[in-house]
């Protein structure tokens, strides 16, 4: 479970992939005391979730803490927190999707019901926050700046974008508000008790959100080019929903007679399981799923290119691949 987040650092030394394990072991005994309850069904609630994560964030916490001093009891606390928080907006994610599997597993709200699963969430962003509040006072601001743009990029993920404003700048906004700031709040947070300078403090902050855009950048490019089997969700659910991800931005912007049914599909409801089908095989088969490779490409190289500032390191040669790593990811 807790190997899967490392599986993205394919260039970590022996030793720093040891390290980050041990790492990982602790956020996950941090977790399940966190999530545990008097009762029972809270308790059952509260964890359905816990199994299958990838542990991304807190592996990024714990990495950028290897910039400075390392691992500490604050440092994983900060990893627990992040993975908290996200954690309860998967649980909510889902309710507002309406998805029926989250990591191969029927959903919480699948499970249970919307209220149950949007009230654990709620649950579980209060256990976050009741961890980073020992953190200190700036972390508690940090934890909460970054709640409320999470909130706001949810906001406006459910929303088109603005008569007159430009779809891809919105677009790409939400996901740094949705996906990309709770990333950067990972990285930042392990270099901030790390005891690393402040200027790396928010240099990794800039870096994380670049990653996190990537992160959710091929995610969407997954949601088109996955089957359920291989990514533990279902395909096409961006689609049905009606979200305007990058490569439907560029197959609409397409300029080619070719692409007129495409198009049209993509103008109308995909609730339909013939037409939502046909949308989506068209769409794998588009140029545009290149272009939106060769985007995510190009942001993870900024983020990549961000860490050449920091010197020569195990660490440093582990966050200049992640980025890529997670530009070419399959699941």
């Amino acid at each position: 479970m807790t190997a899967a987040a490392l599986t993205a650092l394919p260039g970590a030394s022996a030793e720093l992939t040891s390290r980050l394990q041990e790492g990982l072991s602790a956020v996950e005994v941090r977790l399940r005391q966190v999530v545990d309850h008097d009762d029972p069904f809270i308790a059952r609630a509260s964890s359905h979730l816990i199994e299958g994560g990838k542990r991304f964030r807190p592996m990024l916490t714990l990495l950028a803490a290897e910039l400075g001093e390392g691992r500490s009891d604050d440092v994983v606390d900060a990893a627990t927190g992040v993975e908290l928080t996200h954690m309860a907006s998967l649980y909510h994610d889902d309710v507002m999707d309406e998805a029926d599997v989250r990591h191969g597993i029927p959903s919480a709200n699948a499970t249970y019901d919307n209220s149950t699963a949007i009230l654990v969430g709620d649950l579980l962003f209060g256990k976050a926050s009741e961890i980073v509040a020992g953190l200190g006072s700036e972390a508690v601001l940090i934890q909460a700046q970054t709640f409320v743009r999470l909130c706001a990029g949810q906001i406006q993920d459910d929303r088109q974008a603005p008569a007159g404003a430009d779809p891809m700048q919105h677009y790409l906004q939400v996901l740094a508000d949705k996906t990309g700031v709770l990333i950067a709040t990972a990285a930042r947070y392990g270099a901030k008790f790390g005891r690393c300078p402040e200027s790396t403090v928010d240099l990794m902050r800039e870096y994380g959100e670049l990653v996190g855009m990537v992160f959710q950048l091929s995610d969407d490019i997954l949601d088109i080019t996955s089957d359920q089997e291989q990514s533990g969700k279902t395909p096409g659910t961006d689609l049905r929903e009606g979200v305007a991800t990058l490569p439907v931005l560029y197959a609409r912007a397409s300029q080619d007679p070719a692409d007129a049914r495409l198009q049209e599909l993509l103008a109308g409801e995909l609730t339909d399981d013939a037409l939502h089908a046909e949308t989506l095989g068209l769409l794998r088969q588009h140029e545009a799923i290149d272009q939106a490779r060769e985007h995510t490409i190009g942001l993870a190289q900024r983020a990549a290119d961000l860490i050449g500032t920091l010197g020569a390191g195990d660490a440093q040669d582990a966050l200049r691949g992640l980025p890529l790593a997670v530009a070419h990811r399959t699941t």
